[in-house]
């Protein structure tokens, strides 16, 4: 009785959580945009509008890990830092073997979904921290460093995988490593990081009304239009194979619940545990798709794309964040 008591209430604490993602704002805010291309609405974002928020996004990202590095030893970071690098080598090559196997992806196309699945999401991370803030479930501030470290090596293992399976690549490896480093996502971090460590505390008063209070309102705009960029791609798409949605479905389960036992064995809180399953969980749609569309444009975009804006990141705002945590219990207790 004393079992089916705790397996019973087990079960309603992750119905709860799942409830309590669905109707926070940021997920009905991307909901609303899946909903307004689904019934032909005219609700559009300006180019320039989505831009500024991008930059908005990023940029706060990067300040609030620039402040948590400057207030982090070196030797805390270490092992976490290590264990990050090492996960986003390792992803890209599962991904690469499963697209090849199961998907039966030739070598470019493969490569693609490789960099995409390896590399990862700012958008999900940002809401992971949110769904953490509203459980008040507290997390290592140095998340937006490791994310950072995150989303280039993936990118760079699929692109030699490319060049060693492939028959022929366009462009120079140089060149795609250049567009990988000169991205505005990497620029981006990595300007608003060295204001957050080299600013002192009278500048990060002076940041704090514009780069951290206005974050979360910013995040729902900006899921808004996620939402609309992620249903017009569903519905370009049309039909989309079944193994592609199994794949975008089970490989950030996959890779989230790897992430979830390394974190733990590294030692993070369960907060940052569960951070980190996200970010290995998610998928690229910036940075990968600029260096694949350099190094790889005879990859599909229409396979790469729609596994990872069109379902992959849709399942993990929605289904994934509150799986990962609910997961994490087991771990953490």
């Amino acid at each position: 009785m004393n079992d089916f008591s705790q397996l019973f209430f087990s079960e309603m604490e992750s119905l709860r959580l799942l409830t309590s993602n669905l109707v926070s704002p940021p997920v009905l805010a991307f909901s609303t945009g899946l909903l307004a291309v689904w019934v032909r609405s005219d609700l559009k974002f300006p180019v320039q509008v989505y831009q500024g928020l991008t930059i908005y996004l990023l940029l706060s990202i990067g300040y609030k890990g620039g402040v948590a590095l400057a207030d982090t030893e070196a030797s805390v970071l270490a092992l976490p830092l290590a264990g990050t690098v090492g996960i986003s080598a390792v992803i890209p090559l599962a991904v690469y073997v499963a697209s090849r196997r199961f998907l039966r992806f030739e070598v470019y196309d493969a490569a693609a979904m490789a960099a995409h699945y390896g590399s990862v999401s700012a958008v999900t991370f940002m809401a992971s921290l949110a769904f953490l803030d509203r459980l008040s479930v507290s997390y290592e501030p140095f998340m937006a460093a490791i994310m950072a470290v995150m989303e280039i090596p993936a990118i760079f293992v699929a692109l030699l995988l490319a060049r060693r399976f492939g028959a022929s690549t366009s462009g120079s490896f140089g060149k795609s490593v250049a567009e990988v480093l000169s991205g505005k996502s990497l620029i981006l971090l990595m300007c608003g990081m060295a204001a957050g460590a080299l600013g002192g505390l009278e500048t990060r008063e002076l940041m704090h009304p514009f780069l951290v209070a206005p974050f979360y309102g910013v995040l729902m705009l900006f899921l808004l239009e996620m939402g609309l960029v992620a249903g017009e791609k569903l519905r370009e798409s049309g039909r989309v194979k079944r193994s592609l949605v199994a794949f975008a479905v089970l490989a950030p389960i996959a890779q989230g619940m790897v992430g979830l036992w390394l974190a733990w064995m590294i030692g993070f809180t369960q907060g940052g545990a569960v951070v980190f399953a996200v970010l290995c969980a998610s998928a690229s749609y910036i940075a990968a798709p600029a260096a694949v569309r350099v190094a790889l444009p005879m990859a599909n975009p229409a396979n790469y794309v729609t596994a990872s804006l069109g379902i992959t990141f849709p399942f993990n705002l929605v289904i994934g964040i509150p799986l990962y945590y609910n997961a994490s219990q087991a771990l953490f207790g």
